[in-house]
């Protein structure tokens, strides 16, 4: 694989990632707003969302049951693990190529934004 075919695949992958995201995040919304534009805003006090949309297992159960807000929150996990998907191909892309240097620098990254999103507060 060639730099240029790498670049091309990472490419295709973030548009693909923000597209498919972007979607998601509309479909989402589209149906919040159908189920829900008759209803009174209260914006005087902050809600959190349902203890069952708090974790990656809760969010894709609760948007496969049409859960809208669970389908918009998984559309901004889809946002946010697009830039994590482009580190991991850009790592097998540079170990298909043979260079190690910037596979482990690769790797680097991806273990920091593991790290980053798994223990974020």
């Amino acid at each position: 694989m060639d730099d240029h075919r790498l670049e091309s695949i990472i490419g295709q992958l973030l548009r693909a990632g923000v597209l498919l995201a972007a979607a998601t995040v509309l479909a989402g919304g589209v149906l919040f707003i159908a189920r829900h534009h008759a209803e009174a805003v209260h914006d005087r006090t902050f809600v959190l969302s349902a203890p069952q949309t708090r974790t990656l297992a809760g969010i894709t159960q609760s948007a496969f049951e049409g859960d809208s807000a669970a389908i918009i929150e998984a559309g901004l996990l889809l946002l946010v693990l697009t830039p994590v998907a482009r580190v991991v191909i850009a790592m097998v892309g540079f170990l298909l190529e043979h260079d190690r240097f910037y596979a482990a620098v690769s790797l680097t990254v991806l273990v920091i934004l593991t790290y980053s999103l798994l223990h974020a507060t």
